[in-house]
């Protein structure tokens, strides 16, 4: 697994990438069903969808609201909304509530032939409360967000083999 994490002028930079086995179409349709981030999310994070009636595919202007444990027993509500799809290339959901101060979340699909797919991630987020948040959660959040991506790694690998 390729995953790094930056810093730089106050926000976070974390690059993602992974090389799939499968068509482009078959990856896509999976990454672009909301409901499948709970199977793409470690369950100690107890990550719920909470929106009512979530639709089948990804689109363009959706907002999804979740409820997620990122500080040990502390629930977090968080909205996204999609603000750009392209299908079978690219998406992108940006958080318009929640944890994080900024949150900008890039999931690109480039074949690399007929069966194998490279996906990458790019996530550019600030934490909140400056400089106190960065020394008292800066480490923890890398950490978290290295083992969600870890763990996503691994279903990938078993999902797409």
């Amino acid at each position: 697994m390729a995953l790094e994490i930056a810093y730089q002028s106050g926000i976070y930079t974390l690059r993602s990438e992974q090389r799939l086995r499968g068509n482009l179409a078959e990856i896509w349709d999976f990454f672009s069903h909301p409901e499948n981030l709970n199977k793409i999310t470690p369950e100690d994070l107890k990550f719920k969808i909470t929106t009512p009636h979530l639709p089948a595919k990804t689109y363009q202007g959706q907002i999804i609201t979740y409820e997620i444990e990122i500080l040990l027993m502390m629930k977090h509500s968080w909205v996204t909304e999609i603000t750009l799809v392209k299908e079978k290339q690219l998406f992108i959901d940006e958080q318009r509530f929640g944890p994080y101060r900024i949150w900008h979340h890039e999931h690109h699909f480039e074949p690399l032939s007929e069966d194998e797919v490279k996906m990458t991630d790019l996530i550019f987020f600030k934490l909140p409360m400056g400089l106190l948040g960065r020394l008292v959660a800066g480490k923890m959040i890398k950490n978290k967000l290295t083992k969600i991506f870890s763990y996503r790694y691994q279903f990938c690998e078993k999902q797409f083999s």
